[in-house]
């Protein structure tokens, strides 16, 4: 307890620290890297879907990616057969860049697919870190 009450400043500052730690993880969007991805679809058996639109898609997609365009999901998320229907799987989300696949992962997480997550950076980091791409013939 002397040691609290001497150190005090120490305490303030561990416990604003911990604060902020604490908030800063909560409603955050930033998403996942895609060696986090690439660890999720191994040790979980992740649903990878692509949320781009068709002909971004059709140019090049994650390998194995599962193709639900973003305009699909806001207008009906139920019943979609591209959605697994065990809502416990983590789902990975793709776009071009990572910005629909957040927008998307919020719908599905409201949905009850606790477990959506985006690729930050989306295709384009997961090129990056030279990770397998389906392209157009």
């Amino acid at each position: 307890m002397k040691f609290l009450i001497e150190n005090w400043y120490l305490v303030l500052a561990a416990v604003a620290s911990g604060a902020l730690l604490f908030a800063g993880g909560r409603g955050k969007t930033s998403g996942i890297s895609p060696a986090d991805a690439v660890q999720l679809i191994n040790r979980e058996k992740a649903v990878v879907l692509d949320v781009s639109e068709g002909e971004e898609f059709g140019r090049a997609h994650a390998k194995g990616a599962r193709h639900l365009p973003l305009s699909a999901l806001t207008a009906k998320v139920e019943g979609h057969k591209q959605l697994p229907t065990n809502k416990a799987l983590p789902l990975v989300l793709f776009c071009a860049n990572g910005t629909r696949a957040h927008r998307a992962a919020g719908i599905l997480r409201k949905a009850g697919y606790e477990k959506a997550v985006a690729v930050q950076g989306g295709l384009t980091a997961w090129r990056e870190a030279s990770l397998p791409v389906d392209k157009a013939a």
